[in-house]
């Protein structure tokens, strides 16, 4: 886990009032978007050679909390293929998204079925189109294309990463006492969606990313989209057409992240 240094973190999110207003569920949501910028601004050579020409984590910039990543950083954007793929989002406005991938390789290296592979690759991508709900938000990004089980995984990952599981071998994140102290407490729709989650089906769907999220903040690690190409293609359903042009229920989804500059 990558050591997040408290005062460094909070100082990013104003004055002790501004921080005082913010609910539990916020400030998580922003330590683990911090601890993702922090990762990517580590791999900004890689992210560079992968084609995603933006000028990163400006500190003066003056956008307002919870947009996504792609409206910030959207200078000098390189222009996507006509018939974009996952892969092209990826190469071209995720990357260098060094988070994710090292969550699918978690997956991929300790066995994991395809699907669960590739619920790890997608399950945080969402943050560079909107950060607060993002489990919500990924799910309906990604559920036209996807099996199922994926997206529900999605919608709840972001509920079960602040409920142990112990016997599956999920430890609540220590880094959270540590930031927040041990009183924190999930926000109630949070609370609702765990309850939910945890009696359904498909719980193990959810817990698996977030076993294969929480411990993939390694800032030397080396990580690649090359070796889930092939998962991707027998798991995630490309429309022929491209990403943004399908009309499918989150196409233009996928089109704003492709043209954030677009004014209308």
């Amino acid at each position: 886990m990558m050591k997040v240094d408290r005062r460094a973190f909070l100082g990013t999110l104003g004055s002790a009032t501004a921080i005082g207003a913010m609910s539990h569920e916020a400030l998580a949501d922003a330590a683990e978007h911090y601890m993702i910028e922090q990762l990517d601004a580590d791999g900004a050579d890689d992210r560079e050679k992968m084609g995603a020409q933006l000028e990163f984590y400006d500190p003066e910039r003056k956008v307002r909390r919870g947009v996504g990543r792609i409206f910030a950083d959207n200078k000098n954007l390189a222009p996507m293929p006509a018939k974009p793929t996952l892969v092209d989002f990826y190469e071209l406005r995720f990357a260098p998204a060094r988070h994710v991938l090292q969550s699918a390789k978690r997956a991929l290296t300790t066995g994991q079925p395809e699907r669960t592979v590739l619920a790890c690759l997608l399950h945080d991508v969402v943050l560079n189109l909107v950060k607060p709900d993002h489990g919500w938000w990924g799910a309906q990004l990604m559920e036209p294309y996807v099996d199922e089980r994926v997206s529900w995984g999605l919608r709840y990952h972001q509920a079960l990463r602040f409920f142990p599981d112990p016997e599956v071998g999920y430890e609540y994140p220590d880094f959270y006492n540590r930031i927040f102290g041990e009183d924190y407490e999930p926000d109630a729709h949070v609370q609702r969606a765990y309850k939910q989650a945890r009696d359904h089906k498909w719980y193990m769907e959810a817990r698996l990313i977030t076993m294969n999220d929480e411990y993939s903040f390694d800032r030397e690690a080396k990580v690649s989209v090359e070796p889930f190409i092939d998962i991707i293609g027998r798991n995630f359903k490309q429309p022929a057409e491209g990403l943004g042009n399908d009309d499918s229920p989150s196409s233009h989804m996928w089109r704003t992240i492709a043209n954030p500059n677009r004014p209308l």
